[in-house]
């Protein structure tokens, strides 16, 4: 007789496409090893973005030209990221992780190597040359942490790895506040002034070409196996059916990340600014307090980590993504207004307080932001999404850090806060239009359901018990649990790996599973569910 396909088929199907997808997913050892490496020269890499402008009022008088043009060299890092993003992006998504950290710690060495060249006063041009350098390498960095969150990690643990691989370009910057005023102080001798800077210069190029060895030999690819259902589908997924344009396209179609891109880039950007101009502000209301300037940048960077941490650990048990990024959004809000209104109190205790409540909210973003982008626009590129809110994060620190600078000089450091304060208050109404549609923690939620669902059909079916001669895919045997009942299924059934200790099987048992317009026994409908193999 010839049997119908049954109703649950097409489930059937559908489990066996997400079992085949999801085969062999596990988490690597290594993962963490890339990780951290990725966090090292990605710290390095910042720690020269903010090394300038941590003292900015020294390499000013040291190279004699104005505080903007020094300004400009944590600028250059913003202004080459713009232009730059879609060729790394393209290259991120089509050649892959190991290319990107290579290129980037590459130039980060080489960067630091050219400002060696410009320990006198007369080459500040070579200096800004080594600094384009280093903004060469930041884009080939900036994209990369939920992207190697996302190829390494698994499902339980992607958001706190994206915020540790966060975490290595905000210490960088936390070192970048802390270590410049102590190797360089503010003496009016200009030779010994180059050897301060040089000792500076040497180190950074030593830890730079370190780290650059230690990628080449570490840093893989990917994993064997993939992390996550997740992204064992977009690792099973043909490479032609990916275009990069249309990828874009559809990015810029999606509303909610369009949103998620100016609120991120707002934030980011006063971010930005408020690092660049630190230095000046605090100098203006506490003269030669170089060192403690920069103790209040270290200050603002390290809480932001512990903000960042605690925001990921809590983001993965709880996958509130729209309700934490507002939260942390009007937080930081509320501690930019009490930065603004207690720096010029003449307490620096009281500006450590307010610097750090604002540092934990406002750098503690920074990681939410990549992570929300994924979940909003799964299954493309985190290379791509993460991209693009750098880039808007790059344009809007461009323009707060000139705007701010300006407002500084022309009325004072308060208006130039309030400038800021406004953009946040901006960016708070517009996150709360956001809508959480979480696309990526649906697609592992739905891979589980149709495994779930194909297991059940299978369960309908039946499966065979094994005798011990092996089964090939010409001949099978039935049974009940209780008889040895042998019918004869030959040609009727598909054939998949099954294990059934009760039954005596072996892992490499080849037995039968559900029928799809197949013509065979009425007998074999009646077989026994034993047990399907975790192969």
């Amino acid at each position: 007789m010839v049997k119908q396909e049954p109703a649950g088929a097409s489930a059937l199907a559908a489990g066996g496409e997400a079992a085949a997808a999801t085969a062999g997913v596990r988490l690597s050892r290594r993962r963490w090893i890339v990780l951290l490496l990725f966090s090292s020269y990605s710290l390095c890499n910042a720690f020269q973005w903010i090394q300038y402008g941590s003292i900015n009022n020294i390499f000013a008088r040291f190279y004699g030209v104005s505080a903007f043009a020094i300004d400009w060299l944590s600028m250059s890092y913003m202004l080459t990221y713009i232009p730059l993003l879609f060729p790394v992006a393209w290259l991120l998504d089509k050649r892959g992780l190991r290319l990107i950290a290579l290129a980037g710690s590459a130039l980060n060495a080489l960067g630091a190597w050219v400002k060696l060249g410009s320990l006198k006063p007369h080459l500040f041009p070579i200096t800004v040359l080594g600094q384009v350098i280093c903004s060469l390498s930041q884009v080939f960095i900036l994209g990369m942490p939920s992207r190697i969150a996302s190829v390494w990690f698994g499902s339980r643990e992607v958001s706190t790895a994206c915020s540790i691989a966060v975490f290595g370009n905000q210490l960088g910057i936390a070192v970048g506040f802390l270590v410049p005023p102590v190797l360089v102080p503010n003496v009016d001798d200009a030779e010994k002034l180059a050897y301060h800077i040089s000792i500076m210069f040497f180190m950074t190029a030593g830890v730079a070409t370190a780290l650059f060895i230690l990628v080449v030999i570490v840093f893989k690819e990917k994993p064997l196996h993939p992390p996550s259902r997740a992204q064992a589908l977009v690792q099973s997924r043909p490479t032609e059916e990916y275009s990069y344009m249309q990828s874009i396209l559809r990015l810029f179609l999606n509303a909610n990340f369009v949103l998620l891109m100016v609120t991120y880039g707002l934030n980011t950007g006063c971010f930005y600014a408020l690092s660049t101009l630190l230095n000046r502000m605090v100098i203006l209301h506490y003269p030669r307090e170089e060192v403690n300037a920069g103790r209040i940048g270290l200050t603002i960077i390290l809480s932001g980590m512990a903000g960042a941490l605690i925001s990921g650990i809590w983001l993965d048990r709880t996958k509130t993504y729209k309700q934490t990024t507002l939260v942390v959004y009007i937080m930081s809000l509320v501690g930019m207004i009490a930065y603004t209104f207690t720096l010029s109190l003449g307490h620096l205790w009281v500006v450590f307080v307010t610097a750090g409540m604002l540092g934990f909210f406002m750098t503690g973003y920074l990681p939410l932001g990549f992570e929300f982008a994924a979940e909003l626009t799964y299954p493309e590129s985190e290379g791509t999404s993460s991209g693009l809110l750098n880039v808007s994060a790059q344009i809007f620190g461009i323009a707060f850090t000139i705007g701010q600078g300006q407002i500084m000089d022309h009325v004072g450091t308060k208006a130039g806060n309030l400038f800021l304060c406004a953009f946040l208050l901006l960016g708070t109404i517009m996150t709360a239009f956001i809508k959480a549609d979480l696309q990526r923690q649906q697609a592992n939620l739905d891979n589980e359901q149709t495994r779930l669902q194909g297991s059940n059909q299978i369960m309908d079916y039946g499966t065979v018990a094994c005798n011990p001669n092996s089964i090939n895919s010409h001949s099978c045997s039935l049974a009940h649990t209780q008889s040895a009942v042998t019918p004869s299924c030959e040609g009727s059934l598909p054939f998949r790996r099954w294990w059934s200790p009760e039954a005596g099987c072996s892992p490499k048992t080849s037995l039968p599973v559900a029928p799809q317009q197949k013509v065979m026994p009425e007998a074999c409908t009646d077989a026994i569910v034993l047990e399907e193999s975790k192969l």
